[in-house]
């Protein structure tokens, strides 16, 4: 599952209140981020099939006028598959990472092509929400305070979605305030 919390055991700070953050080490942080369906050796596996799989019909080509018709094709077919590729990948690097205080929770969006998006709220105040049926998606997932309300884990599945629900649920109700 592509969850990963990482849950200090000693517990969290005594000071806490509306603006009593003061930094210090999290009670909680959790880091999200999309499946990978088709890993690194997988991709170089898959690109050398489709040369292959390209080279059964221009084999029997080679030194032809009809090979040299046919092989910018090819090759411009290999290029594309490869740069789709790498863009796959490459917006394979979102991640987001809910980090938990006792006075204090924030979420950072690390984006691969644009800038990182935050928010921030009291966790007293927040609003930790599974819409079930209603939303873009099943099982979508919102936390609201701090005058907005954001989604969280889009790129996972509905049971996933689910199961941060319940782990962050329990986390917050265990919360000292």
């Amino acid at each position: 599952m592509p969850i990963e919390w990482h849950k200090v055991t000693e517990g969290a700070p005594a000071a806490a209140g509306a603006f009593s953050h003061q930094g210090g080490r999290p009670f909680a942080t959790l880091r999200l981020w999309p499946h990978r369906s088709l890993p690194l050796a997988g991709f170089v596996g898959v690109m050398a099939f489709t040369g292959l799989m390209f080279l059964v019909p221009l084999a029997p080509m080679i030194g032809t006028p009809v090979f040299w018709g046919l092989l910018p094709f090819i090759c411009l077919a290999m290029a594309a598959l490869y740069l789709f590729f790498l863009r796959n990948y490459r917006d394979g690097e979102l991640t987001e990472e809910l980090t938990v205080w006792s006075d204090h929770i924030a979420l950072i969006r690390h984006n691969p092509r644009t800038p990182n998006q935050t928010w921030e709220a009291n966790p007293y105040w927040i609003t930790l929400s599974l819409h079930a049926d209603r939303g873009p998606v099943r099982n979508y997932l919102t936390l609201a305070g701090g005058g907005r309300e954001v989604e969280l884990g889009a790129f996972l599945s509905p049971e996933e979605r689910e199961a941060v629900f319940d782990d962050l649920d329990r986390l917050l109700k265990r919360l000292p305030y």
